[in-house]
């Protein structure tokens, strides 16, 4: 029986979603988990696999089990398994063609910056302080020259693995709620550290974008974001 879960989870003591000998990841908590739970686990699949420090609030994963307790009910015996900073929201049988990424039509990030005068406990690990004034209508333009399809190496790290660099931005905006200004960008693939290149590049010069848009050099962009302000928020297939 192949499973859709619906996950989110606090990223601060992970080494990222993917599993990592002798380090504590979300794909090592959620395989000792199921392997708790089900007779047989195979074919565990990620919508997006978050890097060190980075959190979910809809992370989706597929997977292939045998035996246990019926899909409905998976979330509820799954969760006593977990960390804390890890809960099942929700289980379901799915198609048996069904594959957490190759499915996935698009994947929406948030980054939090916390932009109050004075540092927050509780904002610790949650969001990036920045506590200088920011030009939010020039951030708004910028994150506008984001949508459509554009050369986005200037915002990978220059040893990479990827071939293509295109990427296609279906929205993108920057939303004020408080004392958090949010960046939210969706689109259907990323490069590494793309989102947090593009958050640490707009924080420094948000009129360089649309000129780092036509293939420039990563050296050209700005600082990465660190990763504690970064929450993959949804999924949609």
């Amino acid at each position: 029986m192949r499973l859709i879960l619906t996950l989110e989870y606090d990223g601060t003591p992970f080494y990222g979603w993917a599993a990592q000998p002798g380090l504590p990841t979300v794909e090592a908590a959620l395989r000792e988990a199921l392997a708790g739970t089900f007779a047989s686990v195979e074919k565990l699949a990620v919508a997006g696999r978050t890097d060190t420090g980075v959190h979910a609030l809809g992370q989706v994963a597929s997977v292939d089990v045998e035996g246990g307790p019926p899909p409905e009910r998976v979330a509820a015996a799954l969760n006593p398994r977990l960390p804390d900073e890890i809960t099942v929201l929700s289980s379901a049988a799915a198609p048996d063609d069904f594959h957490a990424r190759h499915a996935a039509h698009s994947r929406s990030y948030r980054y939090r910056l916390f932009t109050r005068a004075a540092p927050s406990p509780f904002e610790m690990r949650r969001s990036w302080w920045v506590p200088h004034p920011l030009d939010e209508d020039a951030l708004s333009a910028a994150a506008a020259a984001l949508a459509g399809e554009h050369d986005f190496r200037a915002f990978t790290p220059t040893q990479t693995r990827h071939e293509v660099f295109a990427c296609v931005v279906e929205r993108a905006e920057w939303v004020r709620r408080g004392d958090h200004l949010d960046f939210e960008i969706t689109a259907k693939s990323y490069l590494r550290h793309m989102v947090r290149s593009l958050v640490g590049t707009m924080v420094e010069a948000p009129s360089a974008i649309s000129d780092l848009l036509e293939g420039r050099e990563r050296s050209e962009a700005g600082a990465t974001a660190p990763p504690w302000g970064l929450y993959l928020v949804s999924v949609a297939y």
